[in-house]
């Protein structure tokens, strides 16, 4: 299959038109798709709204791990044996979530050429995404890692001017996104809004500039 055509597939519109093995579903803000220690049986695709992905420890401590949004897969560890869900999936505003079960998505992947290849792309990105977040986590400071959030939050690099942050997220959910203190984060957004790199108009709006945040040494 040529490039242009992968560019030119369209998920959502493939993903309604396949039969009743798959099922739609609006989810209200916080609600849960899937908890922590949950079977996974199925591969879940958001067609509007976003997701939060979480886990728990044994000490009781939360991290979050994904934000995820309007054509975004989640739930895909089933594919690769997982038998129980490793995170907890709750949406973060209104969302239209499509559920597949494991049988039928593997299915779809066996017979659907042009689907597997689009599959197989996003779980790559996915897998860089998760690279960078790692190594995010090991050598950058918690103004740097938040100053990353907050760019990927606000499509930086996607499209040609960065977009509103919506819905709200918290300074509680962007600690644990970056893994410190709410305290932290409030010093910081604070420090970002004085020098003109985030503003607040009707919703947080990220500016290029606190690109200079995460390249500065």
């Amino acid at each position: 299959m040529g490039r242009d055509a992968a560019i030119g597939f369209d998920p959502n519109v493939f993903l309604t038109r396949i039969d009743s093995r798959k099922t739609k579903r609006q989810y209200r803000s916080k609600q849960v798709v899937f908890s922590q220690g949950d079977n996974a049986d199925a591969v879940f695709y958001i067609q509007s709204g976003k997701v939060k992905l979480t886990v728990v420890s044994t000490r009781g401590k939360e991290a979050v791990i994904g934000v995820l949004e309007q054509g975004s897969f989640f739930g895909e560890g089933c594919l690769a044996g997982q038998p129980l869900r490793m995170s907890t999936a709750s949406a973060m505003q209104s969302s239209s979530i499509l559920r597949v079960d494991k049988t039928h998505m593997v299915g779809l992947l066996h017979r659907e050429p042009e689907f597997a290849e689009l599959f197989t792309a996003y779980i790559l990105s996915r897998n860089v995404r998760i690279e960078e977040d790692l190594v995010d986590q090991l050598f950058n400071s918690s103004e740097k890692r938040l100053a990353r959030v907050l760019l990927l939050l606000a499509h930086f690099g996607k499209e040609s001017k960065p977009e509103s942050v919506i819905p709200k997220v918290s300074q509680e959910t962007l600690a644990a996104m970056v893994g410190t203190t709410r305290s932290r984060v409030s010093y910081f957004m604070n420090r970002f809004r004085k020098l003109g790199f985030i503003h607040y108009n009707g919703g947080l709006q990220v500016h290029s500039a606190l690109l200079t945040v995460v390249l500065r040494d």
